[in-house]
């Protein structure tokens, strides 16, 4: 090692741009007033653009991060953690079956995987009919203390109290059948049924098939939740109002004597289009406050207005956000709306994920190129240090090499071009770094995502292990939905992560 002029010390000084990373500063003790000091060096940050003349104007650290939007400091050790309240993880299609076919191998580990990958660590697995509800609690003992699961009858799915409806709830589906859950938009080109034909005999059967199969699976600890019951009038065409209703009232009246019985569930709720009549048949069950109602419950995939999602917060109900609530420049006012303490995040999938059409997706380009935007910032920093100590190097260098000179010629040893004799030759100058010229090269470079993939993306057809399947939306996904909702509220992640996490185990207890 070089060893430094008489008189100089180093210290090390912190470098806020490259964390557990230290610069060599250079220092003089502190010297009488009569006497002059050496000059100070420290090789920190600066930008380019302060040529440095001498080594005290290297002396600058760098301000660190500045607070976040809340007056709380940035935790860059903070790891989020996620619970997704609403997953169709016993669909098929996370299986590699579409609409019957067997398209790929069967991925599920995978996609349970990815979900830890990106800290989230508990799945709500959504029952909407028998057989899903059964589904899913199979996959909760199959990834157990991950995987959890509801049970219930969608809106979608209480066709089967009707007289018409033959075919057992029970029946494997048809290879041309529909998959357990339906899309989560509605479908305008669908006719309405308008009328129902309640079997009152066979309605009550199936509530009390559905009451064993809650009891049966309570004591496992893998049924956190009873639902996805509610109404959706925005999909007629799977089943009409009148039925809906029915379903849902004789769902909630099954939850009030279980809860009697000693047997408390919160609720997993859906409600599309029919505010209205869903606040009724709720409070005509639990009170006009809901105050019977001992575990409270969530309305997933909430797409209603700020009015809806108001008085169901007054009556204590919480929200679940996904791509479906993110949309609109509506939905995300009313997401802007939507209070801390009543959040729940979620991704429907293989539904419901964020789309570049959707209002949400601005949000992601915004912290995405806000995030690059730091990076270059940070890259230019480190290029400028580098810089500097390379400056502040050859400053000591040419420092030692003139006193050197000096002492010779006072010796009587100089030698020509006023080099030192010990030394032979001049300073070697700093090494230049090759520029990059191939344009071609540079042009051939796949360009870069707005908003980057965290895991490689391909279609169906193409299906390689380890890779998401294009339009099918994962439980991975789910810190894009917590990165909108913080970018819209104008808080860190951290808060939006920590404050779902809380309310999802207050309610569901999946700690």
């Amino acid at each position: 090692m070089t060893s430094l002029p008489k008189g100089l010390t180093t210290r090390l000084v912190p470098t806020w741009t490259r964390p557990a990373r230290f610069s060599l500063a250079i220092h003089t003790p502190r010297t009488p007033k009569h006497k002059t000091p050496v000059p100070v060096v420290d090789l920190v940050p600066a930008t380019a653009a302060r040529a440095m003349s001498n080594a005290a104007d290297l002396a600058t650290v760098p301000a660190p991060p500045a607070a976040l939007a809340n007056g709380v400091p940035p935790r860059p050790d903070y790891s989020p953690r996620y619970i997704d309240i609403g997953i169709n993880l016993a669909d098929p299609i996370f299986r590699g079956r579409y609409r019957g076919k067997q398209q790929h191998p069967d991925d599920l580990a995978g996609i349970v995987q990815r979900a830890r990958d990106v800290g989230c660590s508990r799945l709500i697995v959504t029952g909407s009919s028998f057989k899903s509800s059964r589904d899913a609690l199979k996959l909760a003992g199959d990834f157990p203390n991950t995987v959890f699961a509801t049970a219930g009858i969608h809106p979608c799915s209480s066709a089967i109290f009707e007289r018409r409806h033959t075919r057992h709830h029970e029946v494997d589906l048809d290879d041309d059948a529909e998959e357990h859950t339906p899309a989560c938009g509605p479908d305008p080109t669908k006719p309405h049924a308008e009328d129902s034909d309640i079997d009152l005999a066979k309605s009550a059967q199936l509530i009390e098939e559905l009451r064993k199969l809650v009891l049966t699976a309570e004591p496992t600890n893998a049924l956190v939740a009873l639902g996805e019951m509610g109404l959706d009038y925005d999909r007629l065409h799977f089943c009409s109002a009148s039925t809906q209703r029915h379903a849902f009232a004789a769902q909630l009246a099954l939850v009030a004597d279980l809860a009697a019985a000693g047997h408390q569930l919160p609720l997993f709720l859906h409600s599309r289009a029919a505010h209205a009549d869903f606040l009724r048949l709720l409070k005509d069950q639990f009170g006009p406050t809901l105050e019977k109602l001992p575990r409270g419950g969530v309305v997933h995939s909430f797409t209603g207005t700020m009015a809806e999602a108001q008085e169901m917060m007054d009556l204590g109900l919480y929200l679940g956000v996904n791509g479906c609530s993110l949309k609109t420049m509506e939905n995300c006012d009313v997401v802007r709306a939507i209070r801390l303490d009543r959040l729940m995040l979620e991704t429907d999938g293989p539904w419901c994920e964020v789309r570049p059409t959707h209002e949400g997706w601005k949000y992601l380009v915004k912290v995405a190129e806000a995030a690059r935007t730091k990076a270059e910032e940070a890259e230019e920093a480190r290029k400028a240090a580098e810089k500097a100590a390379e400056d502040a190097a050859r400053q000591v260098a040419e420092q030692a090499a003139q006193e050197a000179a000096a002492t010779a010629t006072a010796d009587g040893n100089a030698t020509p071009n006023g080099v030192a004799a010990g030394n032979g030759r001049p300073p070697r100058p700093p090494r230049q770094k090759k520029q990059n010229n191939n344009g071609a090269n540079n042009n051939s470079k796949k360009k870069e995502p707005v908003v980057p993939e965290r895991f490689k993306v391909v279609k169906k057809e193409k299906w390689v292990e380890g890779a998401m399947v294009k339009g099918r939306n994962e439980p991975c996904t789910i810190e894009r939905i917590a990165t909108i909702v913080a970018a819209i509220k104008g808080v860190p992640v951290e808060e939006v992560c920590e404050a779902a996490w809380a309310n999802t185990v207050k309610v569901f207890g999946t700690a």
